[in-house]
């Protein structure tokens, strides 16, 4: 087993905060039990909330009679989507980071009025005095349905004559709406150059189709809320989610309220990967407090979670690759449908994006389409879309690469994106480092190494864009020197401390210094969501600017203390000197004098940048399978990622390791199994194979630091590249090891035994 390395490489510029591996801030309180999740919120007067769900994938809704669970004895009030504001045929809103919603799908996944549309869909809900008196209740809910044949599988969404799951639903076909009834809600396509003349120009032509199946984020808390509609209009929540901004704004939507009439707490996150950013139960225990007249909480179990909550889309790609026998790549094509769940809006534009993003195609054309089926809406999972994608490009470029003799991290490089090369659409690309990434791939101790007998390797990069989105951040200045840090990302991976070390950093100050709290979305202005690999970047550019505000400040105050210009004051690492070296004062002398030279200082950011900086990272993997069950052991695990700059090394690792194991978990073990009615038959933690420790061995890390130009620190995020390549390079190296190509995710026992056994005329 391979011995965990730190190994960090073309590390640029010289910090006393940045790069460093101080203790988190909220440390104590996670590992003494401390710290308040949503579950462990309570009010004085709270009931309970429980959800009625269908029990079919696809049906039409006849008849809701509530009154036998209204006259329970425990009961306080009873919704259904009757509740819900009416929706105007066609109405929109725009949600901030969500783009233009359908009203009426929105609020439909919220409570179903006419129909159900997955199995999980939530159809009404109770409040009462305890959470198995709500359960009880639920059972005298009468509900009659017309069942429907379910559409699983974007291809069978997309059949001539297959089943319809909304009837209103038209598709946008490139960017223009086409009447007809249809699964299909979007159809996206990019070109660039000319894609025949660029497969005539090919020696090798590989073409080959892919299919994954869904799967969840597996997030350890699930999903929870207590909602208070106070007597005076205003509705406050509390709950475990990504984006207290998305929260207040979704259900301000979903309810027909100003924004500035919802109040939402983050409360610390078990986890949620992409999954915790859209709503599912908020306005249903907003509506019942509203009811009630009294705080409302709800948390899901572990089903609900798997039945009624996002999953990351199942997805048939075809890949089409040409290239010349000297290795340049000529022509690539996509065709990829991509599974949206039971309403549209799903991961293809993301997918799109990132199929080819990783090589310098001169001719390419990508088809993508977003189909509606009858499994749950899909969710955001960590870089959403591209490990579909990648999976499908990366094992055809495998394939040629072997085809025409060459190493397959050699014709990666000789293909590899770099700074001007042209994107999908076709923009240059500005710095990057994924040509560093293989580089240090190759150069790395695992890929050199002999391999032992039975052992497969393969290697695989992915990429993803990551995001900008407005940020806010307050720095508070004591009179003894530390520095109150006052922000709205929510803090999933260490960013408490991420944001404090560049407080600390631009300050001078040590990063123990800086005390920051995550705060309600009345208290910090609008903060977009702890996703799309964003908040170190985003957020701690807001930190940034807001520590250069007290930077200003001081040095003026330094001014007027001595009575000198501004301009004839020096800040340096902390300390104020004057230009002609008679004054020298600390941040923290200072500190103590701020009351006597003008009062408070309170420093302020607000961003919305534009230049996330893209982030790539790759895999070398070593694995054993077994001949006669198909079952593969990951023996060895490297993984390269390009950080921009490493704000907190032992962060970023954790990232890279967390993806990768995720990425295992998808490419070999994890899967919604669906019955033929639509029903998923291994939800729960015991029947949904997540991996656990034994499953994986020790992960290798090298980070990767091309600095972001477009970021005072050069950060790029690093929470979502890494889990794009795994799968990729679980199936070279499954080939590696058994001479046969996988094409279907997971690449579990059973799937690889029918396709062994197929490989071999069995």
């Amino acid at each position: 087993m391979a011995t965990y390395e730190r190994n960090v490489i073309l590390e640029t510029g010289k910090y006393d905060a940045i790069g460093k591996r101080p203790v988190r801030h909220d440390g104590a309180d996670k590992v003494t039990g401390r710290a308040k999740y949503g579950a462990d919120h309570y009010l004085v007067g709270t009931l309970h909330a429980k959800v009625l769900r269908s029990p079919h994938a696809h049906a039409r809704i006849i008849s809701i009679d509530t009154s036998k669970a209204e006259n329970h004895p425990n009961v306080r009030a009873v919704v259904t989507a009757a509740d819900l504001p009416t929706s105007k045929p066609g109405e929109t809103i725009e949600i901030p980071e969500m783009g233009d919603s359908i009203l009426k799908y929105l609020r439909g996944n919220i409570l179903a009025s006419d129909k159900v549309v997955y199995k999980g869909h939530a159809v009404a809900a109770v409040a009462a005095t305890d959470p198995h008196e709500a359960e009880e209740a639920l059972k005298l809910i009468e509900v009659q349905y017309e069942p429907l044949p379910p559409i699983l599988t974007a291809p069978d969404g997309m059949a001539k004559n297959a089943q319809i799951v909304h009837d209103d639903l038209e598709t946008k076909e490139l960017g223009k709406k086409i009447s007809g009834k249809t699964n299909i809600s979007d159809h996206l396509q990019d070109k660039l150059g000319d894609i025949q003349k660029g497969f005539s120009e090919a020696d090798v032509v590989i073409e080959r189709e892919f299919n994954t199946a869904t799967v969840h984020q597996g997030y350890i808390e699930p999903h929870n809320v207590t909602a208070l509609w106070n007597r005076d209009g205003r509705v406050t929540i509390w709950c475990s989610t990504q984006g207290a901004f998305t929260v207040r704004d979704t259900v301000a939507a979903i309810l027909d309220l100003p924004v500035s009439q919802v109040k939402v707490t983050p409360m610390e996150i078990g986890g949620g990967f992409g999954g915790k950013i859209p709503v599912y139960v908020e306005p249903i225990a907003a509506l019942l407090s509203k009811k009630t007249g009294l705080p409302v909480k709800n948390v899901m179990t572990r089903t609900e979670v798997f039945d009624s909550t996002g999953p990351t889309p199942g997805s048939y790609v075809k890949i089409k690759i040409g290239a010349k026998n000297t290795g340049e790549i000529t022509a690539a094509q996509a065709y990829m449908a991509y599974e949206s769940g039971g309403f549209p809006g799903g991961m293809i534009e993301a997918g799109t994006k990132c199929v080819f993003a990783a090589y310098n195609v001169p001719n390419l054309h990508i088809d993508g389409y977003d189909v509606v089926v009858n499994k749950p809406k899909t969710a955001a999972y960590r870089a959403p879309g591209a490990t579909n994608a990648a999976f499908a490009t990366e094992s055809v470029v495998t394939e040629i690469a072997e085809t025409i003799g060459m190493d397959p991290i050699d014709f990666r490089l000789k293909n590899a994106a770099k700074e001007g090369t042209r994107k999908h659409d076709g923009t240059p690309n500005p710095k990057i480092g994924c040509i560093e990434v293989l580089e240090a791939m190759k150069n790395h101790p695992h890929y050199q190494a002999p391999l032992e007998k039975n052992v497969g390797r393969g290697v695989a990069i992915g990429y993803w864009f990551n995001v900008g989105l407005p940020s806010c951040a307050l720095l508070n200045v004591n009179t003894d020197g530390t520095v109150s840090l006052i922000e709205g990302s929510t803090d999933i991976g260490g960013s408490r401390t991420s944001l404090s070390q560049q407080a600390a950093e631009v300050l001078g100050i040590p990063v123990t210094d800086i005390h920051p709290s995550v705060v309600d979305t009345d208290s910090i202005g609008f903060t977009g969501v702890t996703g799309g690999s964003r908040t170190t970047y985003a957020t701690g550019w807001a930190v940034y600017k807001a520590a250069e505000d007290v930077v200003n400040q001081m040095t003026e105050r330094a001014a007027k203390l001595w009575g000198i210009d501004i301009e004839d004051v020096n800040y340096n690492k902390g300390t104020l000197t004057s230009k002609n070296g008679d004054h020298s004062i600390s941040f923290k002398e200072l500190a103590a004098e701020l009351n006597d030279t003008g009062g408070p200082i309170a420093g302020n950011g607000a961003v919305n940048p534009k230049t996330e900086g893209a982030s790539y990272a790759g895999n070398i993997v070593d694995v054993k399978v077994d001949p006669e069950t198909g079952k593969v052991d990951v023996v060895r695990f490297t993984v390269v990622q390009d950080a921009g700059k490493a704000i907190h090394p032992s962060y970023v690792e954790g990232q890279m390791q967390g993806g990768s194991t995720q990425g295992i978990g998808w490419g070999l073990n994890e899967e919604y199994f669906m019955t033929n009615e639509g029903r998923m038959a291994n939800s729960t933690l015991l029947d949904y194979r997540m991996p656990i420790a034994m499953d994986v061995p020790l992960i290798d890390t090298v980070i990767v630091e091309v600095p972001n130009p477009g970021h005072p620190f050069g950060v790029r995020g690093v929470g979502e590249a890494n889990i794009v390549p795994p799968p990729a390079a679980l199936a070279h190296a499954i080939y590696s090891a058994t001479g046969f190509r996988p094409n279907q995710l997971p690449m579990s026992p059973p799937n690889l035994a029918k396709v062994w056994g197929n490989s071999n005329g069995k």
